[in-house]
């Protein structure tokens, strides 16, 4: 019985579980849409939300904050293109759309991204 645990496993160790959370956030913020299964998707759904919310305060511990965790292009995106883009908005940031199976082994395929 599960107990009320946070996050998922993705069957990987915690390195690797942040190493692959760390690389999905990364792309979603650059490219701004990704294809992935739908468990990751919901994990760094998460994740990305909670970083848009630190860019939009835009100050210096923001921007501190998310350069212990991505780079300065991603940091430099994230405070002066996606923060104020979502100024207005309290919370909601990512869209998960469902692209049914993937052939060759059925994971369930999603298209994450982040809402204009």
């Amino acid at each position: 019985m599960r107990k009320r645990k946070k996050g998922r496993k993705l069957s990987r160790e915690k390195s690797q579980r942040r190493a692959l959370l760390k690389s999905l956030a990364s792309a979603l913020l650059l490219n701004e849409k990704i294809k992935t299964n739908e468990a990751k998707a919901k994990e760094v759904s998460g994740l990305v939300e909670k970083f848009i919310t630190q860019a939009k305060k835009g100050n210096l511990t923001s921007r501190r904050l998310l350069a212990q965790f991505f780079t300065k292009k991603i940091v430099k995106k994230l405070v002066e293109e996606i923060g104020p883009r979502y100024k207005e908005r309290k919370g909601g940031y990512t869209r998960i759309i469902k692209l049914g199976p993937r052939k060759s082994n059925g994971a369930k395929v999603v298209q994450i991204e982040l809402v204009k």
